[in-house]
C-alpha cells in the first residue's frame, strides 16, 4: 500500500529551503524520496510514520510527497513559501511626547518583523524591541508640531501615522525607592513620575544628588550625604520643579553584599538565589536590575530569594532595607539552549557513538540527556555546536541539552535520535550464483530498513532495501569459491552469511 501524509509542520517557510519539517503519515518505512512540489531533498525516516526533512528552494504552495517502494503518497498536503509582506501601523501609544525626545511610544499594526528603521518625520528613534505585531521605540527630539511616524522593513515602508510634539509640561513626583538610607549617601534611590525627561537637579533638602539614569518616568540618583531627619526631595527639569516627596536618613548601617549563589540562572527565573553579606536584617526589596525578586528568608548575614525573569545580560543584584541599599553584585541571565539538529539521528541501541549536536546558547552545557538517558563524553566546540557519546537506549527519544539557562526542548529544530537494533541475517536466496556476478539475491533478516551497504567478501553490492525483514542485492563478481555476505547500518555490521561463487 502506497504511504500517506497527513500533515506537515511547520506548513510555510523561506524560498531560500533549508526549513525544518516534520511529515507525519503512514507507510514511510523504506522511502526513497521526499519532494515538494518537484523538488526533492533531503529527510530522515524516524519511523513508520514520521520524516523529517529540509525544504528544499521553492515557490507558491506545493504538495509534500513521499515515494517508496509501494507508490507515491497523495498530493493534498500543501506547503507554502512565503515572502515579506509590506509593514502596516495601526495606532501609537502615546501619540504625543515631549520636544526634547526620550520617551517611549509603543507602535501597533502588522508585518513588523526585522524593522530596520523607525522615522519621526526625519528623525530616526532608537528601537527597543520589535515583534511582527509591535515595536518599542525611544522618540528622538523634535519642535513642537506634528509629524508623520514610520516603519521600514525588508517588505517596504509602512503608512503614516501622526505623532505630535508638545511643550514640556512640569515634572510629578509619584513614589521614591528607597524612602530612606544611611547618613554617608552614596546609596541608590529610584524616582518614578512622569515629565521626569532632561533632569537639571535632583535636590534631597538642599543637596544635589549625582542623576546616574533619566527617563521621561524614572530618576535613579545617588543620594547626597544628610544629618538624621527627613528632607524633600524634588526634581528641576526646563518644565520647572516638581512636588516634593519624603526621604529619611537612618543612622542604622547601610547593608552590604559580599557574595552571591548561583552567580547565573535562566532568563525564565523562578530558581533560588542566596545573597549573603552583613546588616542585611528586615530587607524591604531585594533587586534584579529592576526587577523585585520574592524574598524567602532573611537574617543578619543571608538573604534567599526568588529570582524574577530577565533578558540574556548582566544586572546588578542589591538589597534595599531602612539604612540604605546595598553595594550592587554582578547576576547573569542565560537564555535557554535550543537543539536545531542532530548528526547522525541513527544509532545502535548499544551506544557508544559519537553525535553532534546543533543550537545555540550551548557554551555553559552541563548536561546532555538522549530521552532519560544521560550522554558521556561531553565536548562543546562553540555556542553553536558540541558533541556527546550516545548512551544505550530504544526507540526514538529527544536529546535535549541542559544549561544554567535551563534544559531545551523538541518545540525548535529536530532533535529526535533513532535507536536502532544490530542488524541480523538469517538467510540468502539463493546462496549461490554466478561468479561473473549480476545475480538477485535476497538478504533475509531483521532490523534492515536503513541498510546503507551491503558487501561480498568485502566487495560492496548495490542493493535496495524492501522492507525491515528483507534486502535485495545484486551479487557482484568475485572469485570462484565461498565469500561472506554482510549487511550494514547506522547500527553496525550484521553477521555473515556464506555465498558460493560458481565457475562459469
Amino acid at each position: 500500500m502506497a504511504p500517506v501524509v497527513t500533515s506537515v509542520s511547520p506548513a510555510q517557510g523561506a524560498p531560500a529551503g533549508g526549513t525544518s519539517v516534520i511529515i507525519t503519515g503512514s507507510g514511510f518505512t523504506g522511502a526513497t524520496q521526499v519532494r515538494f512540489g518537484p523538488n526533492g531533498t533531503t529527510f530522515v525516516i524516524v519511523s513508520d510514520t514520521l520524516i523529517t526533512a529540509k525544504s528544499p528552494a521553492g515557490t507558491g504552495t506545493v504538495p509534500v510527497t513521499v515515494t517508496a517502494p509501494t507508490g507515491t503518497s497523495n498530493q493534498n498536503v500543501l506547503f507554502t513559501y512565503t515572502t515579506a509582506q509590506a509593514p502596516a501601523l495601526s495606532s501609537l501609544s502615546p501619540a504625543s511626547g515631549p520636544t526634547s525626545g526620550g520617551n517611549t511610544v509603543t507602535l501597533t499594526g502588522t508585518n513588523l518583523s526585522g524593522a530596520t528603521v523607525v522615522l519621526f518625520g526625519p528623525n530616526p528613534a532608537t528601537i527597543l524591541t520589535n515583534t511582527a505585531t509591535q515595536i518599542t521605540v525611544l522618540a528622538p527630539g523634535g519642535s513642537p508640531s506634528s509629524v508623520a511616524v514610520t516603519v521600514t522593513t525588508a517588505g517596504g515602508t509602512s503608512n503614516a501615522l501622526t505623532y505630535t510634539y508638545v511643550a514640556a509640561p512640569a515634572p510629578v513626583l509619584s513614589s521614591l525607592s528607597p524612602t530612606s538610607g544611611p547618613t554617608s549617601g552614596g546609596n541608590t534611590v529610584t524616582l518614578t513620575g512622569s515629565n521626569l525627561s532632561g533632569a537639571t537637579s535632583v535636590k534631597f533638602g538642599a543637596n544635589p544628588a549625582t542623576i546616574l539614569t533619566n527617563t521621561a518616568t524614572q530618576i535613579t540618583v545617588l543620594a547626597p550625604g544628610g544629618s538624621p531627619s527627613s528632607v524633600a526631595v524634588t526634581v528641576t527639569t526646563a518644565g520647572g520643579t516638581s512636588n516634593a516627596l519624603t526621604y529619611t536618613y537612618n543612622s542604622t548601617p547601610v547593608p552590604s553584599l559580599s557574595s552571591l549563589n548561583p552567580t547565573s540562572g535562566p532568563t525564565s527565573g523562578g530558581n533560588t538565589v542566596t545573597l549573603t553579606g552583613s546588616n542585611l536584617s528586615g530587607a524591604t526589596s531585594v533587586k534584579f536590575g529592576a526587577n523585585p525578586a520574592t524574598i524567602l528568608t532573611n537574617t543578619a548575614t543571608q538573604v534567599t530569594v526568588i529570582a524574577p525573569a530577565g533578558p540574556p545580560s548582566s544586572v546588578n543584584v542589591t538589597v534595599t532595607t531602612a539604612s540604605g541599599t546595598s553595594n550592587p553584585l554582578p547576576y547573569f541571565y542565560i537564555a535557554a539552549p535550543t537543539v536545531s539538529d542532530l548528526s547522525t539521528h541513527l544509532g545502535p541501541a548499544i551506544g557508544g557513538n559519537t553525535v553532534t549536536v546543533f543550537g545555540n546558547n550551548l557554551t555553559l552545557t552541563s548536561a546532555v540527556n538522549f530521552g532519560a538517558n544521560p550522554a558521556t563524553g561531553l565536548n562543546v566546540i562553540s555556542d553553536n555546536q558540541l558533541t556527546v557519546t550516545a548512551p544505550a537506549g530504544s526507540g526514538t527519544v529527544v536529546v535535549t541539552v541542559t544549561t544554567p539557562g535551563g534544559t531545551s526542548t523538541a518545540a525548535t529544530g529536530n532533535p529526535y535520535y533513532t535507536y536502532l537494533g544490530a542488524p541480523v541475517l538469517t538467510g540468502l536466496t539463493p546462496s549461490h550464483g554466478s561468479d561473473l556476478g549480476g545475480d538477485a539475491i535476497v538478504l533475509g533478516g531483521g532490523n534492515l530498513t536503513y541498510t546503507d551497504a551491503v558487501t561480498f567478501g568485502g566487495v560492496p553490492a548495490s542493493f535496495a532495501t524492501i522492507s525491515d525483514s528483507q534486502v535485495v542485492a545484486t551479487s557482484p563478481g568475485g572469485a570462484p569459491g565461498t565469500v561472506n555476505v554482510v549487511a550494514h547500518t547506522p547500527a553496525g555490521n550484521s553477521n555473515a552469511l556464506p555465498y558460493v561463487y560458481d565457475p562459469s
